[in-house]
């Protein structure tokens, strides 16, 4: 009889949630799995997760969080839980990207990514001589871009920066970065969260 070696807790980016969900159920069928599924994770979803969390069980247990979007203060009241969880308790969190989560949140689980990854979008621009003209170009081109599209092309440009033009960014260029993703959860204008984030290389090449 073969003994499947439990799968460990972690961070799963993907544009298929529903999809991704039921292998997730598929795989840990051996296993007792909870499901928080939402399109957008607030507070009252985390303290059912926290409670559903201190259930103790005998064997693995693991608790799913899948949603399109995830509410900063839900995200908060997680940490404790996501860094030190019950004993056999392993957290499965499933988003569409990585922006959507809190930087403390990522730093507790390793990520992985399914196909697709945002911050692999190819933009056609070199930030090592970026000026006034390309900044104009780069948000006409964008002009109608959705919440979730701007928040692509944050990922993309923080990839462009740090890997592909390989800078090293300025504290006030990484604030700007944490607070991008924060504007945007908050509905601001695409194209002024976009403008702040290019100004900020033209000013500081």
């Amino acid at each position: 009889m073969q003994v499947h070696k439990p799968l460990k807790g972690h961070i799963l980016i993907t544009d298929e949630l529903e999809t991704a969900v039921e292998k997730l159920q598929i795989e840990l069928e051996n296993f007792r799995v909870v499901k928080f599924v939402e399109d957008n994770f607030k507070i009252e979803h985390a303290k059912l997760v926290a409670n559903e969390a201190y259930i103790s069980d005998s064997q693995t247990k693991y608790i799913i969080i899948a949603a399109t979007e995830f509410t900063d203060v839900a995200q908060n009241s997680l940490l404790k839980l996501l860094e030190e969880p019950p004993k056999n308790i392993e957290f499965i969190i499933l988003s569409p990207t990585k922006s959507n989560l809190l930087p403390t949140v990522r730093s507790r689980l390793p990520i992985l990514k399914q196909e697709h990854e945002h911050t692999n979008m190819h933009l056609d621009i070199n930030l090592l001589r970026f000026d006034y003209k390309e900044v104009f170009a780069f948000l006409k081109l964008h002009s109608r871009s959705s919440k979730n599209e701007a928040k692509s092309l944050v990922e993309a440009l923080f990839y462009r920066a740090t890997v592909t033009d390989m800078l090293v960014l300025s504290p006030s260029q990484l604030d700007n970065f944490d607070k991008a993703y924060r504007l945007l959860d908050l509905n601001a204008r695409p194209q002024s969260v976009l403008a702040m984030l290019l100004m900020s290389f033209v000013r500081e090449r």
